[in-house]
């Protein structure tokens, strides 16, 4: 994280967020702090609206919430939810605002029911704009309130959420210029949380640094433009890596430059991934996340009246999705258009290449893909060596970078980053051999900046670099098999020095020699003394 005080701020809740905690373990605890944090943004956020559209004016001495409450009596609840949600996508009544949920704590009258209230009543909003309710409905549904960890009696849980939202309401989320950094600490408490989940963290969180690497790749060619640049993630989860590659898009940060598309199993985690990104400022018309799972009914899919499946296609995929996961590989799944150009389906036991062909399947013909998997996909025979060997000769197959084990949570085995295109007019395959490149770390291997812009360099360069990378010919792949395993194109192996062995025996000599030279000395110095052996 680039800011400073960003980075501060982050490790002042986090302490509090473990004080906070008690015997909750972490990877609950995250599902009260990232929410609340998340609520604070918005209703911010509503008030930032609010001011500028001119329905209230501040300099009338009044706070923004007063304001608020009095335009809501002389114009009805209604009309003015309507109003806000039609412009956010969402909109809080001005009883539910965080400001006042905080003067309520401070004046002692929060009682139990008003945060079951506040939630409610954000769900029945998040219907109003139906353009956009499919990105605010049930955001906050996985909050279990009646978590017995939050206290043993429903006073004590109040207590802790009312201790939450005043900690979190004590922090100024501003850095020195003015600048609103929420969506910056939330990032980087979301990667504090996962990497105290430990196995659970890799289930949400992809490590920056591998996310840095992923999106450059997709985004190496990439000049200014004014249409809209399109990513989707077929595994999403936390959503920051799809934040990542904006952050490497040139004018990425202006409204509309970037469409985003996500798609994550885990409800949870979804809700995190839509909190995530609207935290980093992209509005919901920007976005497009879904709630299911990747490998069964295809999405995001385009399919016409007519009945014949047109998919969306992006400008760039990225992936990082559980690795030798199972899925069902019912041979019906032949006839999926993902699936049937390649003859095979990915075994029960190891869903890898079932991914791989998915997003595979939603690239467009310009655009790039780079998905991280386990070594295995390198290598494994049977069904997936048959796809394997598909894919090499229809092309798509780019790149193929190993990375140092130990950089994710919850594994320490090592990856490897697959990149794909589809309009490639070579043939070859570039192997980068990035395994030994990292910094040791107390609980996991880190890349440093310039780690992370050699590999990319030399992606850009696709030149031989001795030791480290390899262009190989479909050729040379051919003749070991289609086996990718990266060893077999990239030699690392480092000769050890010749040994002279006159000179060692000539060593050994004059050592025995001291030795018993020193023994024939301390005999002496023995027998001085009287002491016999």
């Amino acid at each position: 994280m680039a800011n400073v005080k960003a980075q501060t701020i982050s490790s002042q809740l986090w302490a509090i967020a473990n004080d906070l905690r008690g015997t909750m373990d972490a990877s609950s605890f995250k599902d009260y702090i990232l929410p609340f944090l998340f609520y604070k943004y918005l209703s911010t956020h509503q008030e930032e609206y609010l001011v500028d559209s001119g329905l209230v004016d501040p300099s009338e001495g009044k706070s923004v919430n007063e304001l608020y409450k009095e335009i809501v009596e002389q114009e009805g609840l209604e009309d003015c939810l309507m109003d806000i949600a039609g412009s956010l996508g969402y909109a809080i009544n001005p009883e539910d605002t965080w400001v006042s949920l905080t003067e309520s704590i401070h004046n002692g009258t929060v009682v139990p029911g008003d945060y079951q209230r506040i939630f409610e009543n954000f769900n029945t909003n998040a219907e109003i704009n139906k353009e956009a309710s499919a990105d605010f409905r049930g955001i906050f549904n996985y909050i279990n309130l009646g978590d017995s960890g939050l206290g043993a009696t429903t006073a004590g849980r109040t207590k802790t959420l009312n201790a939450v939202v005043s900690k979190i309401d004590e922090i100024e989320y501003k850095d020195e210029s003015g600048k609103d950094i929420l969506g910056e600490i939330y990032e980087y408490l979301i990667g504090k949380f996962a990497a105290n989940a430990g196995k659970k963290g890799g289930e949400f969180y992809t490590p920056h640094e591998v996310s840095i690497i992923l999106a450059k790749l997709v985004t190496a060619n990439l000049e200014n433009r004014e249409d809209t640049f399109t990513v989707y993630d077929p595994t999403m989860g936390s959503g920051s890596l799809l934040l990542t590659v904006r952050n490497e898009i040139p004018d990425g940060s202006r409204q509309g430059a970037v469409s985003f598309y996500g798609q994550e199993l885990n409800t949870v985690t979804y809700n995190l991934a839509r909190m995530n990104l609207m935290m980093h400022g992209v509005t919901y018309n920007n976005m497009n996340l879904h709630n299911a799972d990747t490998l069964e009914s295809d999405w995001p899919d385009g399919v016409d009246h007519d009945g014949i499946d047109r998919p969306r296609s992006f400008d760039a995929v990225v992936a990082n999705p559980p690795y030798s996961a199972k899925w069902d590989n019912n041979e019906s799944k032949l006839k999926d258009p993902r699936f049937s150009d390649y003859g095979k389906l990915a075994p029960a036991s190891k869903a890898d290449y079932a991914f791989i062909l998915h997003s595979l399947y939603h690239l467009n013909t310009e655009g790039t893909m780079a998905i991280v998997l386990p070594h295995g996909v390198l290598f494994r025979g049977a069904a997936e060596g048959k796809i394997r060997e598909t894919i090499i000769e229809k092309n798509y197959l780019d790149t193929v970078i190993g990375l140092p084990a130990n950089l994710f949570y919850g594994t320490s085995i090592p990856t490897t980053i697959l990149v794909f295109k589809k309009n490639r007019t070579n043939r070859d395959v570039l192997f980068i051999d990035a395994s030994n490149e990292f910094e040791k770390g107390k609980n996991q291997n880190n890349l440093s900046e310039e780690h992370i812009a050699k590999i990319i360099d030399t992606y850009r360069n696709r030149v031989d670099v001795e030791k480290y990378a390899h262009v190989a010919s479909l050729e040379e792949i051919k003749e070991n098999d289609y086996n990718l395993n990266i060893p077999r194109y990239v030699d690392t192996f480092e000769e050890e020095e010749e040994l002279d062995l006159d000179e060692i025996n000539r060593m050994i000599e004059q050592d025995n020699r001291d030795i018993a030279a020193l023994e024939k000395e301390i005999a002496e110095q023995l027998a001085l003394l009287g002491v016999k052996l």
